[in-house]
């Protein structure tokens, strides 16, 4: 079971991993937590919108971009607060 994604140097622990291949092309989604402290620094990461990938337990390292992007609240600025994001990568050239 995957536990742990790298995109660029941030290593995120995640609740639910799946990968497949679409036209050769590895895509992975995943599930996360993100807490108010952490907040910033993820979103301002995923405002990248491309990454290196890395998921050391499945021996896969890729350059993927965001497909797919949810969260389960929208104001994580409020202390104590917890959101649920959904993210989908797939790889590029």
């Amino acid at each position: 079971m995957v536990t742990e994604i790298q995109l660029n140097d941030t290593k995120i622990n995640i609740t639910r991993y799946d990968e497949k291949k679409i036209e050769g092309k590895t895509q992975i989604s995943f599930t996360f937590y993100v807490s108010s402290e952490d907040y910033h620094d993820i979103a301002t990461l995923l405002y990248k919108g491309t990454f290196d990938v890395i998921v050391l337990e499945r021996h896969l390292k890729f350059r993927g971009t965001i497909q797919e992007y949810s969260t389960s609240i929208t104001n994580l600025y409020e202390k104590g607060q917890i959101g649920e994001y959904k993210l989908t990568l797939k790889e590029v050239e």
